[in-house]
Parts: C-alpha cells; sequence; structure tokens
C-alpha cells in the first residue's frame, strides 16, 4: 500500500501551478520571438540602456491586459471576436478584424523573416528553409500533432536565457541600469518614436489577447479556480518582459558601447559573444528558429479562430476542409503570402521583424478601446468587471499609444 506524501504546502502551490501553466507561459515565450529579439536588439544597440523604463511601462501594461483577456475567457466562455459582434455589431467587428489581420499578417511574415535569417547565418537560403517550414509547420498543426512539438519549441526559447548569463559576465554599469529604468527618456525624432512604438508592439501584441481569451476559454475553468489561471498570466507576461529588458542590456552593454546598431541577425548574434564566443551564432539562431517556429504555430491559426468566430463561419481542426473552408483557407492563405513576402528578393529581414511591431503598436488601441468597453460591461461580466486601476492603467496605455503614434506623425515617418 501506498503511502501518502506530505508536502509542504509551500511545495504543493508550486507542483499545483506547474500543473497549469499553459496560455501565459506560451504567450511569454512567443513574446521574445523573432520580431521581438530584433527589436530589443535595435534598441539596445541603437539607444544603450534607454529604452529600459519602456520596458517596465509596458509590463504594468501586458500583465493588466493580458489578465483582462484571461478573466473574459474564463467568465463568458467565450472569444474575444465572438463578445466583439455579440456587443457592437457587424460594422465594428469587421474593422476589428480588418485591424488584426494586418497586425498579424505583419508578425507572421516577421516570424517566416527570422526563420530566414536564423538559417541564413549558417549559409542556408531563404528560398529552401522557408516554404520547407511553413510546409512542416501547416502540417503538424492541421493534422493535431502540433502540442508534441510545442514543448520542444518552448525549450529551445529558454535559449534566450543566454542574455541573463551574458550580462552578468559583461557586468554592466548597474548604477546607469537601474537608472534608465526608472527615468524616462524620450528623443523627438521619427526614427526614436518608431522604435518606441515597436518595443510597445512587440510586447503588447493583439494577437496575444485573442489567444489568450480563447486558451482561457476553451478550457472551461471554474470561475473559483480562476486564481491560478491569473497566477499564470502574470508570471507569463513578467517573465518575458524580464528576458527582454535582458536582451536590451546585453546588447547595450556589449554592442552600443562599442558603436555596433543592429541591422542584421550576424550584427545581433555579436551581443552573445562574450558567453559563447566563435559559438554566438549558433546559439543565437537556434534561439530565434525556435521562437520563430513557435510563434509561427500559433499565430496564423489564433487568426483564423478569430476572424471564423467572428462572423459565425465553421471554425475548427476536428472538422474537415470541406465542412470548413474559409477556416483552412484563410490559414493556408495567411502561410502563403507570408512567406512570398519574405521570398521577394533583396527583402530586409531584420528591419521585417522591427517595423512590423510598429503596426501592431498603432492597430492596438482600436482593440484595447474594445477589450475595455466588453470587460467593464456588467450584463458581459457580471461581478468579475475591471476595478478602478486596471481602467486607469489600461486607459493611460491606450492614450500613451495614441499620443506616440501622433508624434510619429507630426515628426514624419522615417523611410
Amino acid at each position: 500500500m501506498l503511502k501518502k506524501i506530505n508536502m509542504p504546502l509551500w511545495l504543493r502551490k508550486i507542483f499545483l501551478y506547474l500543473a497549469v501553466l499553459g496560455p501565459g507561459l506560451i504567450t511569454a515565450s512567443a513574446d521574445n520571438d523573432a520580431p521581438g529579439i530584433a527589436t530589443y536588439s535595435m534598441a539596445g544597440s541603437t539607444y544603450g540602456y534607454g529604452f529600459l523604463w519602456l520596458i517596465v511601462v509596458v509590463t504594468f501594461g501586458e500583465v493588466v491586459v493580458q489578465e483582462m483577456a484571461a478573466r473574459m475567457g474564463a467568465v463568458t466562455g467565450k472569444g474575444t471576436a465572438d463578445l466583439i459582434r455579440e456587443r457592437f455589431g457587424v460594422k465594428v467587428t469587421a474593422f476589428a478584424m480588418l485591424c488584426l489581420l494586418l497586425a498579424n499578417m505583419g508578425t507572421t511574415v516577421a516570424q517566416f523573416a527570422g526563420i530566414a535569417a536564423a538559417a541564413e547565418l549558417f549559409g542556408i537560403s531563404r528560398y529552401i528553409i522557408v516554404p520547407l517550414s511553413a510546409v512542416l509547420v501547416a502540417l503538424l498543426v492541421m493534422r493535431g500533432s502540433y502540442q508534441h512539438v510545442e514543448k520542444v519549441l518552448i525549450v529551445l526559447c529558454l535559449s534566450a536565457l543566454s542574455y541573463v548569463v551574458t550580462v552578468f559576465m559583461v557586468n554592466p554599469p548597474w548604477g546607469e541600469v537601474v537608472k534608465a529604468a526608472l527615468v524616462p527618456s524620450f528623443q523627438a525624432d521619427s526614427a526614436f518614436i518608431l522604435a518606441v512604438l515597436a518595443t510597445i508592439g512587440t510586447t503588447i501584441t493583439p494577437w496575444g489577447i485573442f489567444y489568450m481569451q480563447a486558451s482561457v476559454a476553451d478550457k472551461g475553468l471554474a470561475l473559483e479556480k480562476y486564481g491560478l489561471t491569473r497566477v499564470d498570466v502574470v508570471f507569463g507576461a513578467a517573465w518575458g518582459n524580464v528576458i527582454s529588458a535582458f536582451i536590451i542590456i546585453a546588447t547595450a552593454a556589449t554592442l552600443f558601447s562599442i558603436g555596433i546598431a543592429v541591422d542584421s541577425a550576424e550584427d545581433a548574434a555579436l551581443a552573445l559573444a562574450p558567453l559563447a564566443g566563435d559559438g554566438a551564432r549558433i546559439l543565437f539562431s537556434v534561439g530565434l528558429m525556435g521562437a520563430s517556429l513557435l510563434a509561427v504555430s500559433v499565430l496564423p491559426l489564433s487568426t483564423t479562430y478569430a476572424f471564423c468566430e467572428a462572423f459565425g463561419w465553421e471554425r475548427g481542426l476536428n472538422r474537415k476542409a470541406k465542412d470548413a473552408p474559409i477556416f483552412y483557407g484563410l490559414y493556408i492563405g495567411i502561410i502563403l503570402v507570408s512567406v512570398i513576402f519574405v521570398l521577394i528578393p533583396g527583402m530586409p529581414l531584420f528591419q521585417i521583424m522591427w517595423l512590423s511591431q510598429s503596426v501592431n503598436a498603432i492597430l492596438l488601441p482600436v482593440l484595447l478601446v474594445l477589450v475595455l468597453k466588453l470587460v467593464n460591461q456588467r450584463v458581459v461580466m457580471g461581478a468579475w468587471v475591471n476595478k478602478r486601476f486596471q481602467n486607469i492603467l489600461a486607459g493611460g496605455l491606450t492614450v500613451m499609444i495614441a499620443l506616440v503614434t501622433v508624434a510619429l506623425l507630426v515628426s514624419g515617418v522615417p523611410l
């Protein structure tokens, strides 16, 4: 007869949390994807530690936004697109879905650009690796085999921890680091403003909101157990942004200090040289490839689900293609268009990655306004509506993004 193991309460809580890790961890891992690594590397190598304060701000913003999405999923059992259609009608839904499609298409293109950039560090042509990756990912997802690969990709994403190790090896001026994290700095030129938008857009993503709510809704969690989901969401957002901060610190300490501004994957890989030496390219490319494959496995599918949910079309991988033609057609179409775009001769891969995230940020306020309206309606959320401080933080974030976008338009978009 097996004896009952008496486990300390704190240890039981840790095991319980590990058992429910899900959307928060996946979203955090996908946060530091190819465009994320490109954006943070560009920011750190070009502006030093000057963007750390922004990471602190968007961390709070991401926690609030992702928690709202998770809470709506738990309370209503419905996705974001479904609620938008129910509460705001077809016209608003169509506009919201157009914004989502533009943002997600740009980010999907960026993921394939990341795959191409990682492969080209080894001399493998993008014309081989990008189509091959697209076919492989599509087959894994549509055949339901993706769950077996997901954990492997998340492990590959852990290579981002190498930035943490690198930072402690180079031992940056911690006084400057702390000051940059606490004291905001801003430059009134268009290149800086575009970099600010890219940093916001790669951290708080439109697709992340829809994915988070749909994932929680699909689990059908009882509301009394929502506390564990909240822990997952908060931990995921915070963890992802800690890594983001270390990417900025590492590139600032190793590249900005010697006047190298990241413009390619080869430049970005140099930030890991203190840790990996000649193996920096290998370490960087493994992380970039793993993060890109993880995100490109989730992103087109979450976009397709949201669209079909919004307009009431048949959806789901458990259905045959003839029963859900729009679902499968849209999914394949997003991947196909993204692949073709990346394969255009002379297309600058690193620039695609971070510019796509600026588009994310510009379109984000549209979705944030709708989410805020939904999460404050008692007919939708009952007693689970937003607290005042949540509205202040989310509303402030929305206004900040809108003002930065206006500043970009006034200063002129750099070509």
